[in-house]
């Protein structure tokens, strides 16, 4: 495939390359052009002409564009779960699962941004204000980049592109460089449907490269990036330069603190459901499980039964319940990433081994509280990780010491109990009775601390990707 600029299908200018391969057997699907600085330049001219042209396009005409691309999206379901299963290595149900899931995501911002209204002041609410009206509106940005993840492309591109488009931004996407080809083809379909050639671009290569010069240009209004808390610190400095607005989720170590009276059978199912999914590549999956001492030893012997069920392999056959993870780097960096947590005092209780370049067993492990991934080391991968406590306090304690706090979950029998753990964890989202692994399309999703900046999901994600003119009618 090729990148999308001003409307036209476009190779690198220098001819650079990048391949991109399925996880699950390394084999090349296709290539992307790696754009050079020049091809992100002619992509920001094309975004600023589309920015004044599609901002002048009604709302309501805006709607239906973005109607008719949803319909483009339902038709072509079947093909566009199987291009994401290609390059994400999702087992075949979660790759579906994704494509219906996105499409409620489009259609509920469509439906929101038809009545996201402004506010009316009291007149004569102030000395000298008697017979003035004050009214506001809500009007675009300007030139909004998207930089989307690999582990949800296209959940992120309705999250991130769709809202934006209507709330009349030219949007200028960077996909990542594993996962480029379900969000072009859904550009594509987004070009077809009516959307200008300059309003939306689609921008393939190096995240390091094309990042700084997308964060570092005049003409952007706002970065919106889902993805490390590394690459969303030095976003947010090269956009201090301009004040660009920025919305960054990035990373999680997520806590689920179990309850002494917890069901042990209930916690061991949703510890193991809550990180299952993906592979274990989800931001807000839990990552921590705080086990009280009294339970830990039935809670590990239930939850190792469930992981000896796991069945890792092709993600296109039917029993298979665990895929690839997204590359061979990744695997290895999980890998390497365990040897340390058991030179830091870690217990491997099952698995904890690599099969083969891209899969990995899924693995319990019991840390120590000193353990970097019992703090800010966050593990991406199908890991469980265990943490002891004796106390709940000292559970609210150790969750806390992360620098992330994206979500968490209580779980327990005592509704007082699991409200104040609630109160007391510093993290955008605590899930009581369950997991943090929680996301609805209304949700206000995002972190505390190194976790991200704002909100996404329902009307926040349209009033983070839009801003406020207040209008005063005079007397």
């Amino acid at each position: 495939m090729k990148m999308l600029i001003g409307g036209r299908w476009t190779e690198a200018s220098d001819g650079g390359k990048i391949s991109v391969l399925n996880p699950a057997t390394l084999e090349k699907i296709d290539e992307v052009p790696a754009a050079s600085r020049a091809d992100v330049m002619t992509a920001l001219d094309c975004a600023r002409r589309g920015a004044e042209e599609w901002a002048a396009c009604p709302l309501h005409r805006r709607i239906q564009i973005i109607r008719t691309f949803l319909e483009a999206f339902r038709r072509h379901r079947a093909e566009l779960a199987e291009l994401l299963q290609r390059e994400t290595g999702k087992i075949t149900a979660a790759a579906q699962g994704c494509i219906d899931g996105s499409l409620e995501l489009g259609e509920h911002y469509a439906e929101l941004a038809r009545t996201l209204g402004g506010e009316t002041f009291p007149m004569g609410n102030r000395e000298g204000t008697e017979n003035d009206l004050l009214v506001t509106v809500r009007e675009p940005l300007g030139v909004v980049v998207c930089i989307l993840p690999y582990n949800f492309p296209i959940d992120a591109y309705m999250h991130k592109v769709i809202p934006a488009l209507l709330m009349g931004n030219a949007v200028l996407i960077k996909p990542a460089s594993d996962t480029p080809l379900t969000d072009i083809r859904c550009t594509q379909l987004l070009l077809e449907s009516g959307v200008p050639g300059n309003a939306v671009q689609i921008v393939t290569g190096s995240g390091g490269k094309i990042g700084e010069w997308l964060t570092s240009d005049p003409r952007v209004a706002l970065v919106n990036l889902t993805g490390s808390t590394q690459v969303g610190i030095q976003i947010a400095k090269n956009c201090a330069g301009h004040l660009h607005r920025t919305h960054l989720e990035l990373g999680g170590n997520d806590a689920l603190i179990i309850l002494p009276d917890a069901d042990v059978d209930e916690a061991a199912e949703e510890a193991f459901r809550s990180r299952i999914g993906n592979c274990g590549q989800t931001c807000c999956a839990g990552k921590r499980f705080f086990v009280h001492r009294s339970m830990r030893d039935a809670f590990a012997a239930k939850l190792r039964e469930k992981l000896r069920q796991v069945v890792v392999g092709d993600p296109r056959a039917p029993e298979t319940t665990c895929g690839p993870l997204i590359s061979e780097k990744a695997a290895g960096d999980l890998e390497a990433q365990l040897a340390l947590s058991v030179r830091q005092g870690g217990r491997i209780l099952h698995g904890g081994h690599r099969l083969g370049k891209t899969f990995f067993e899924p693995t319990l492990m019991e840390l120590t509280a000193e353990a970097d991934a019992a703090r800010d080391l966050e593990l991406f991968g199908p890991v469980w990780s265990m943490l002891v406590y004796q106390t709940v306090d000292e559970a609210v304690e150790l969750a806390n010491r992360s620098m992330y706090g994206l979500s968490s979950g209580v779980l327990g029998k005592d509704m007082p109990t699991m409200m104040r753990v609630a109160r007391s964890l510093r993290a955008g989202t605590c899930v009581v009775g369950g997991s943090g692994a929680y996301r609805t399309c209304d949700q206000p999703f995002g972190g505390y601390k190194m976790s991200g900046l704002g909100r996404e999901g329902g009307r926040y994600t349209l009033e983070e990707l839009s801003q406020v003119k207040c209008i005063v009618l005079k007397s």
